[in-house]
């Protein structure tokens, strides 16, 4: 089995958000970059079926040459090699359309992607990814055995899931579930080494329609001003006559 793993390069929730030209361009001064946390669950999850069933893992991301630290970290966990699509990923459609392009040229069984990434929770890209590549698709999967070329997946669906049967080729978008955050590994320092002498190849981008454009950011309103009741008489007095929500 043949495996492609979508990853994206996120800042990390901790990070300080800043924005630039006008509040038009995100800053990435001083933001540390990781792996989109729904993708470690899919990397995590192609590991298994490397180490129980023989498959070879791949992963592709879009992006320039700062993406290439976190892709390094993929190949540390245990990826076999990467592809680095040599553009600015720019909406989910676009994107889409980038890693087409390797699905279709690499033969790949299963292609792992997030439900969605933790920066734009744009949630489009597997679901346009399984169109263009006329794959079976499976979105917030949260639980994946293959046997041959049969699936069974498990997936959220609102108040409950939903178990489906499914066959390759398949895209899936994956979520914690698939594996649990006790799971994910960190890479140790012989999967650091090794990762340096895995191939990581850069391809050229396709030509590929921008459906969307960012206009302006805007951050949150900062949070008002707090006030303290020192009885339980004072604040149901201010929930009533001065917040109005009793």
């Amino acid at each position: 089995m043949k495996i492609l793993v979508c990853i994206s390069n996120v800042p990390d929730t901790t990070s300080k958000i800043n924005f630039t030209d006008g509040d038009t361009k995100f800053d990435t001064n001083g933001v540390q970059f990781v792996i989109n946390p729904n993708d470690e669950f899919g990397l995590t999850r192609a590991m298994w079926f490397k180490e129980k069933q023989g498959a070879t893992v791949h992963i592709a991301t879009v992006g320039g040459p700062t993406v290439e630290p976190t892709m390094r970290k993929a190949l540390a966990i245990g990826a076999d090699e990467a592809f680095r699509i040599n553009t600015e990923p720019t909406d989910g459609f676009s994107v889409a359309q980038q890693l087409a392009e390797v699905v279709k040229n690499g033969g790949y069984d299963l292609v792992i992607g997030g439900r969605e990434s933790i920066d734009y929770n744009g949630g489009m890209v597997p679901g346009i990814l399984a169109s263009l590549t006329n794959m079976n698709f499976i979105n917030s999967c949260i639980n994946l055995e293959i046997d041959g070329n049969n699936v069974t997946a498990v997936r959220e669906i609102d108040g409950g899931k939903e178990k489906l049967s499914s066959s390759l080729p398949l895209v899936v978008g994956g979520q914690k579930g698939l594996v649990e955050e006790s799971d994910l590994r960190i890479p140790n320092m012989r999967g650091i080494m090794m990762a340096r002498k895995k191939a990581l190849t850069v391809v050229e981008p396709v030509d590929a329609i921008k459906a969307t454009e960012d206009k302006k950011f805007d951050k949150p309103a900062p949070k008002g001003q707090v006030k303290l009741a020192d009885s339980v008489d004072q604040l149901v007095d201010l929930l009533h006559n001065e917040a109005k929500v009793i």
